[in-house]
């Protein structure tokens, strides 16, 4: 938003005794000014903010060790994602970078998005990349610091990450959201899980645009109904078929500057169940086995070896 609204929204906050709001702008210009690198009135700012009675009583020990900061290296480009997962994410960045044409026109930029699909398929990879595109710091949540086993404590410390996180433009990361998203009918879950996700909606409903906050979960079917609602962007990330597999092999066939020893197509047919992750894991125990048999290695008959190896793991798997 330009210095201008901000200043005018400011104003109205403040002259209608709307806190709430108040609180909000400040968190705002707090993210722009530190964004302009004028950390000393950004810092003013926040202690500022901290002085309010709507804001909870830090606790020793949390708040931003709630989380740790990542600078991001992945860039979108760089990710075998589904043609409709790209499009939606180069989406979300376009809002973000022409938010002011957004806002001139009343509307705001998506910024609460849901990734789901089993593990290892690039959850985490895209949020690190939206916030690579975006040029901000990726926030990962820390649930040992954020689960307490007081009561009510738990949900001072999600209070305190959230308000830490409106404080500048980032992405704050949340894997494995069905953790403090579970779905509150479930009879099994306490009274204090279902506070905590009640209290989270909140938080979540209240975070500005400049924080984009990315959920992802193995277990979709666990999220409560009223977390699935408050995100903009559900994305789901399956596994990959042989197709992109085959494209995963050629890509790191040409970031090697050398063949595999068996062409993408031949790793492919014999490699399809894998995930993402797995498929890397593959790559870099070919290259060991390779640079390890060196000056004599067998390049072909290394990666057949390594393809035997892991088709028995995909067979030994459970169903």
């Amino acid at each position: 938003m330009a210095r201008s609204d901000l200043l005018l929204d400011l104003v109205r906050a403040g002259s209608a005794g709307d806190q709430p709001r108040f609180k909000r702008v400040v968190e705002a210009i707090v993210a722009e000014e530190r964004a302009k690198q004028h950390h000393v009135l950004a810092e003013r700012l926040s202690r500022h903010l901290i002085e309010q009675p709507v804001r909870p009583t830090p606790i020793k020990g949390t708040g931003i060790n709630s989380a740790h900061e990542v600078l991001p290296q992945r860039r979108l480009a760089e990710l075998l994602l589904p043609k409709e997962v790209a499009r939606t994410a180069l989406e979300v960045v376009e809002e973000h970078h022409r938010v002011e044409l957004l806002r001139s026109h009343g509307l705001e930029p998506r910024h609460r998005v849901l990734l789901t699909g089993p593990p290892g398929n690039g959850k985490t990879s895209l949020a690190e990349a939206l916030a690579a595109e975006l040029g901000v710091p990726l926030l990962v949540a820390r649930y040992e610091a954020l689960v307490a086993s007081y009561l009510g404590e738990t949900t001072v410390r999600v209070a305190q990450l959230f308000e830490y996180a409106r404080s500048r433009r980032c992405v704050l990361f949340f894997d494995e959201f069905d953790v403090v998203g579970k779905e509150r009918g479930d009879v099994h879950e306490t009274g204090e899980i279902k506070r905590v996700v009640s209290s989270l909606l909140l938080q979540v409903d209240a975070v500005p645009a400049h924080v984009v906050i990315v959920a992802a979960t193995n277990h979709p079917e666990l999220l409560d109904r009223a977390v699935w609602r408050r995100f903009q962007v559900r994305l789901d990330l399956p596994p990959p078929g042989r197709g992109r597999v085959a494209e995963f092999f050629q890509r790191v066939s040409q970031s090697w500057g050398r063949g595999l020893g068996l062409s993408p197509r031949t790793l492919a047919n014999g490699l399809t169940g894998l995930s993402y992750s797995e498929l890397d894991e593959f790559a870099m125990d070919l290259k060991r086995r390779y640079v390890l048999a060196l000056p004599d290695a067998d390049l072909r008959a290394i990666a057949r070896q390594c393809m035997a190896t892991w088709q028995g793991r995909i067979r030994d798997r459970p169903e």
